[in-house]
């Protein structure tokens, strides 16, 4: 694999809801890059340790070590491949994105996972999404964005996305566990969610997902220059 500091990454950070995922899926369309979802590496745990009711830490850090993860481009999201098996949406589950945030915190299963992540940095260039690209994982990326957004609005996203599945979902609620996730994940001891101090924040409240796209491709044009031609 090649060394993350060989090819142009541009890390994606922020708390769930902003919006990482589209738009790294999107500027990697554009740019014909790869995409590494890091928060689904966490619900990818989190969904074994659930399923084979797996509690114990070394255990834990076992199945980050040894899971075998694929990326897979599909039209308007990506298609999460694990041990051959598709589990695209069962990752998405509320109860497992609960359960990553709890093995998030946790230092040794992140760093079982460091190496994983940035093995994902190969040419042409990486779109890297997650909540510490920047700071920890790719800490050398030529360009930082940090992209936020209310708690109400995160959860409007996330409620229509439910929805739209045909799935129940209560505001609300949905609102609180965005809150309560953003907590423990900034207050974390083990890499906390914060912005790089190089890191271009992108407020994405009252934007569509287009106008962020050509923002940050504006400013991959001007730090990455040709790499993004």
């Amino acid at each position: 694999m090649s060394e993350p500091h060989a090819v142009p990454v541009i890390t994606v950070d922020g708390p769930g809801g902003s919006g990482k995922g589209t738009v790294c899926l999107l500027l990697a369309e554009k740019l014909g890059w790869h995409v590494l979802d890091s928060g689904s590496l966490y619900r990818l745990i989190a969904l074994q340790a659930l399923q084979q009711n797996i509690k114990n830490d070394s255990q834990i850090v076992e199945l980050a070590r040894d899971m075998d993860v694929e990326y897979l481009p599909a039209g308007d999201h990506l298609q999460i491949m694990l041990q051959g098996r598709d589990v695209t949406e069962a990752v998405r589950a509320e109860a497992v994105g609960n359960k990553a945030s709890e093995i998030a915190a946790s230092a040794p299963v992140r760093q079982a996972l460091l190496r994983r992540q940035r093995e994902f940095a190969r040419p042409p260039g990486l779109l890297a999404d997650g909540r510490d690209m920047g700071t920890v994982v790719f800490p050398q990326a030529p360009l930082k964005i940090f992209l936020t957004a209310s708690a109400e609005e995160r959860a409007k996203r996330r409620y229509k996305q439910l929805k739209d599945k045909g799935m129940d979902a209560n505001l609300p609620a949905l609102v609180a566990e965005l809150e309560a996730r953003d907590r423990r994940d900034s207050e974390r001891s083990a890499a906390p969610l914060k912005a790089a101090d190089d890191a271009v924040l992108v407020d994405t409240t009252d934007m569509g997902i287009d106008e962020v796209v050509d923002r940050v491709m504006h400013m991959a044009s001007l730090r990455l220059g040709g790499s993004v031609v």
